[in-house]
């Protein structure tokens, strides 16, 4: 609901800043209810525990789960474990996250979150605890999204905070065997749906060419979402807002989507990237001619770097000229594109050319996922200057007659 809601608000909000064809499309999709979630250990001592289910984590039985627990440092160790010999226990993937400034520690932590659960299934496990994916210390967990194995999550799920997996460390470094009772009332809704938010700035030259610029609207529930993802929907905007205030508009039509249902896996194909994979059902004539496309989810913090497609060539005239531009205000050639982004990953691979502006990153998943994720976490200063790189690089890519498509380009 609070999703529908908020897009329902962003496409009035488009509207009002001026921007044309301002509409909503609908997707359907399986929902998840969070419910009531709390856990503890009951032995060798007692003791709540900071913990929160995954998303997608089907419910445990109305008393409760509890059992032994066993600690793997990695999914690869638990994957390593053989059938059945986690019968009746709660398996629990140990992996600390590295703090790292373009986000890199994450995927190596978060392969754990989405496959865990049915890793340890497959062993015999009923349930499963993880280590949030996360690089502070804090008494908070950090939830996330659960991958379905043949249609549904097998176990209930649940992530623990940084302090009480230390805890449960502790306890079996002592040689003690460590049980725990986890508790979650989360449901499934089968007939919901979710929706992307389009807005333009149509072209004065080449409307029918399209330079995409995509956020997510949804966010997880614990916190306010503050900087996954509103941060990136408002630096996509204000980037766009600044292009369509301009004396001349762009040649070609800059496309503000603001994705719907990044954040939750389904049961069926395609997993994740609800909202990226409508689009690319909804756009697939007009793809040929989306000229370039970027995606804002890291933050608000600084850009440090950005990448080009590999068509641009550095000493061509467009890479001269973006970084001119970019260079005084902190951003840097990066030497490849490493990450498109998850909405705009479909597009990407139904083949729109991509471009990465890197955020730093170094503190985002202190709070990434948490309760901690509100407003005041956001550094203004540092937003304005995410704005302006956003505004450089859609701005030229829409007037620009490169061909992102081809191979590099001479220099002139």
């Amino acid at each position: 609901m609070n999703e529908q809601l908020a897009a329902a608000w962003a496409a009035e909000k488009l509207k009002s800043l001026g921007f044309e064809n301002v509409h909503i499309e609908t997707f359907p999709l399986v929902a998840w209810v969070r419910g009531t979630d709390h856990g503890e250990i009951v032995s060798p001592n007692t003791q709540p525990l900071a913990i929160t289910a995954l998303g997608q984590s089907p419910p445990t039985p109305a008393e409760g789960l509890e059992a032994e627990v066993v600690v793997f440092p990695s999914l690869d160790e638990l994957k390593e474990a053989p059938p059945g010999s986690l019968t009746g226990k709660i398996a629990m993937v140990d992996r600390r996250q590295v703090r790292t400034q373009d986000g890199s520690g994450y995927p190596q932590v978060a392969v754990g979150r989405a496959l865990g659960a049915g890793e340890a299934a497959a062993r015999g496990a009923v349930g499963y605890l993880f280590r949030s994916a996360s690089t502070d210390n804090r008494r908070l967990p950090h939830t996330g999204t659960v991958r379905f194995t043949d249609g549904r999550v097998p176990v209930p799920a649940f992530a623990l905070s940084v302090p009480d997996a230390d805890q449960i460390d502790r306890l079996i470094a002592l040689g003690q065997k460590v049980r725990v009772r986890v508790f979650s009332t989360a449901a499934y809704v089968r007939d919901a749906h979710s929706q992307n938010v389009i807005a333009e700035i149509r072209g004065k030259v080449r409307p029918q060419q399209v330079v995409l610029l995509g956020a997510h609207l949804d966010s997880w529930d614990l916190g306010t979402g503050a900087i996954d993802d509103a941060a990136g929907t408002a630096i996509i905007t204000a980037a766009a807002k600044l292009i369509r205030d301009l004396p001349h508009g762009p040649q070609s039509t800059v496309r503000i989507v603001l994705f719907g249902s990044e954040e939750i896996a389904q049961p069926v194909a395609p997993v994740q990237a609800a909202g990226g994979h409508s689009y690319v059902n909804n756009h697939k004539a007009e793809l040929p001619l989306h000229v370039l496309a970027g995606e804002s989810d890291l933050g608000a913090d600084r850009i440090y770097a950005l990448a080009l497609p590999k068509s641009v060539a550095p000493e061509s005239e467009f890479a001269k000229t973006v970084y001119r531009l970019l260079t005084p205000i902190g951003v840097l050639p990066a030497s490849e594109l490493t990450e498109a982004g998850t909405d705009i990953g479909p597009s990407v691979d139904a083949g729109v050319p991509a471009f990465q502006l890197s955020q730093d990153a170094s503190r985002y998943f202190d709070m990434h996922h948490t309760a901690d994720d509100t407003l005041d976490k956001i550094d203004r200063q540092q937003m304005d200057q995410n704005v302006a790189a956003w505004a450089v690089v859609a701005w030229l890519a829409a007037n620009t007659s490169v061909d992102f498509r081809t191979a590099p380009q001479p220099t002139h």
